[in-house]
């Protein structure tokens, strides 16, 4: 299962983290987001073991500042923050190999 992000622990857990952190920006009501989150549960469980990466999904609803605050007007969004910084950004349901190939480049880049 993903980590869960929410407005309270997303500078502790996203921000001040050094390394990939991949946030899947999803609400329960949304289609995509439902077919979107077992892809990320799995991908989450794949990098379990990877001190360099966090995987998680942060709710809409419940985290509505967080999501302001990256702009997040469609989901499900994901967004790649590398050392506390937006470095990638992938918009609608994407298939498992685009959003673990975007991981990989971020991974390599460090």
């Amino acid at each position: 299962m993903s980590k869960e992000f929410t407005d309270t622990n997303f500078k502790e857990e996203v921000l001040d983290f050094k390394g990939v952190v991949l946030i899947d920006f999803w609400a329960e009501w949304c289609g995509p987001c439902r077919m979107q989150g077992p892809i990320i549960d799995k991908l989450s469980e794949k990098y379990s073991t990877n001190a360099d990466v966090k995987i998680g999904k942060l709710n809409v609803d419940d985290s509505q500042q967080t999501a302001m605050k990256y702009n997040v007007m469609s989901i499900p969004t994901l967004l790649y923050i590398k050392n506390g910084q937006v470095v990638d950004i992938l918009v609608g349901l994407r298939p498992e190999g685009d959003i673990e190939a975007k991981l990989l480049e971020h991974l390599k880049a460090q």
